[in-house]
């Protein structure tokens, strides 16, 4: 084979262009006696190809015994976590419960709504009345800013 020939064949091989052809000629070449002493480098490449061809994989398999019981143990323990977690659960609902005996705002005698309605209100508008206290302060806060700064 040509030498020029070869090396075109190797830029080829590794930009991923030959063909299966094109492969075959490297591997004739590379697992021939006469390499040039420059392309020494890719026998390897070449001549590993050649050797694994040959080769024959013979494969036992065996399951062992103790697989089939750790699958049995996963099972078992998986359905053991499964239980606790569903203890838990249940549980926790059991005793989180909170008796709800407030009234709910139901009343048969319209006075008695009203003064409730009236405590309800009143309530509110001290909680709102705190909010606004605090939004004036920042109001004056605001004016004194304008005063100094003079925006």
């Amino acid at each position: 084979m040509e030498l020029n020939k070869i090396e075109m064949l190797l830029e080829k091989y590794f930009e991923g262009q030959t063909s299966i052809h094109e492969e075959k000629e490297l591997q004739k070449y590379f697992s021939s006696a006469d390499v040039a002493p420059h392309l020494d480098q890719y026998t390897p490449i070449f001549g590993y190809f050649s050797q694994a061809a040959t080769l024959e994989l013979k494969q036992e398999t065996q399951v062992p015994t103790i697989v089939k019981g750790r699958k049995r143990t996963k099972v078992w323990l998986s359905i053991a976590a499964s239980i606790v977690v569903m203890l838990g659960a249940g549980t926790y609902v059991y005793f989180d419960k909170e008796v709800v005996s407030q009234d709910l705002g139901t009343y048969d005698n319209p006075e008695v709504a009203m003064k409730e309605t009236q405590k309800a209100l009143a309530m509110l508008s001290s909680h709102v009345n705190v909010g606004i206290e605090s939004v004036i302060c920042l109001e004056q806060y605001e004016d004194s800013k304008k005063l100094i700064f003079k925006q």
